[in-house]
């Protein structure tokens, strides 16, 4: 299943890992791991280094792997949710009209 992980990193945390220059070369090596399909970093609304990662999950026993090296690496926050592509949305449009026959006012 598609996923979208978000991460956001303490900037006490980020700060510390640029200046000992860890922060690059861990991101690169959670995401190695990962195998991301997509992964974009900014920085979010509250000024912590973030990321979006779009991933593969082949089963929920995988979470701990994902969100781990992210919590003990930085004290990330993290969140994970299923996604889909626009081939994906164009296939569930069925059990949505479904769904709207059904249950719509």
């Amino acid at each position: 299943m598609r996923m979208l992980l978000r991460v956001s990193i303490p900037v006490e945390t980020g700060n510390a890992a640029a200046k000992d220059g860890t922060l690059g070369p861990t991101i690169e090596g959670i995401l190695a791991d990962l195998k991301p399909e997509a992964a974009y970093f900014f920085a979010d609304d509250s000024g912590r280094r973030s990321g979006s990662i779009v991933f593969d999950m082949k089963d929920s026993s995988q979470i701990p792997a994902v969100a781990e090296p992210w919590f003990l690496a930085f004290n990330a926050q993290v969140s994970l949710r299923p996604v889909m592509s626009p081939q994906d949305l164009a296939k569930a449009g069925p059990s949505i009209g479904k769904a709207a026959k059904k249950h719509g006012k």
